[in-house]
C-alpha cells in the first residue's frame, strides 16, 4: 500500500492577477515561506519514504522545507509540472476573462486547449501517470509529490472517479495536502485540501 500525499507549493512571490503558469523565477513569497515551514512541522511526525517535487521553484523550495532535517533527497518529477497555458502564460485575468477560450475552460475545461499549450486531460494524464509511477517505486510507505493546483485538482477528480468538467468543484489551497491510498484495489480518497486550520470557514 502506497499512500501519496498531494501537496500545493505555499503562496508564490508574484501578482495575483496574472496567469504565471510555467513562467520561470516565481519563488515562494514570505507568506509562502511562512507556509512551507508550518507544512513541514504539521508533517514531521510522518516518516517520508521519498519526496518528489515539481520543477518550477515554488515546488522545489516547499519541497526543501519538508525535507529539511530529513535523510531525504527531492527528486524532480517534470511531468509534475504546471498547466502549460501556451500564450495565455503571463496574460492578466482580466484580459482573459474577456474571451470565450476563457468561459469555456469554466464550463466544459474538458473541451478545451489553451492557445499554444496543454489540455486539462493531458495535463490530467501526464500527472496521474506520474503519480502512479512514484506508487510503483515506493509500494510501502508515505510519499510526497509537490505540485500544483490544477494537477492536484485533476489527480483527485481522477481517482474519485468525477468527470473533467466537474473538476473546479474540488480545491488545493497553497500549502495545503490531500492524500490518496494505492493498493491492488481501488484508490481511497483520505483527505482533501487539508491546510491545518479551520480559517479558510470563516467569511472574509
Amino acid at each position: 500500500m502506497t499512500l501519496l500525499l498531494l501537496i500545493r507549493h505555499g503562496r508564490a512571490d508574484a501578482k495575483r492577477n496574472r496567469l504565471y503558469g510555467t513562467t520561470p523565477g516565481i519563488h515562494l513569497s514570505d507568506e509562502g515561506r511562512d507556509q512551507a515551514t508550518r507544512l513541514a512541522a504539521r508533517l514531521s511526525a510522518v516518516r517520508l519514504a521519498a519526496v518528489y517535487s515539481s520543477p518550477f521553484e515554488r515546488c522545489l523550495e516547499t519541497a526543501e522545507a519538508i525535507t529539511a532535517g530529513r535523510n531525504v533527497d527531492v527528486k524532480i518529477v517534470s511531468e509534475l509540472g504546471e498547466v502549460d497555458y501556451g500564450e495565455w502564460t503571463g496574460r492578466t485575468f482580466a484580459a482573459l476573462g474577456r474571451t470565450v477560450v476563457w468561459q469555456r475552460v469554466h464550463q466544459l475545461p474538458s473541451s478545451v486547449r489553451f492557445p499554444g499549450g496543454e489540455s486539462l486531460k493531458e495535463v490530467q494524464d501526464r500527472g496521474v501517470r506520474a503519480l502512479e509511477g512514484i506508487a510503483s517505486t515506493h509500494r510501502r510507505g508515505v510519499v510526497a509529490a509537490v505540485t500544483h493546483g490544477d494537477v492536484i485538482r485533476l489527480a483527485l477528480a481522477h481517482y474519485a472517479g468525477i468527470h473533467i468538467d466537474l473538476f473546479h468543484r474540488l480545491v488545493a489551497d497553497a500549502a495545503s495536502v490531500s492524500s490518496v491510498e494505492l493498493t491492488d484495489g481501488p484508490p481511497r480518497i483520505l483527505r482533501i485540501n487539508d491546510t491545518g486550520t479551520l480559517a479558510d470557514l470563516v467569511p472574509t
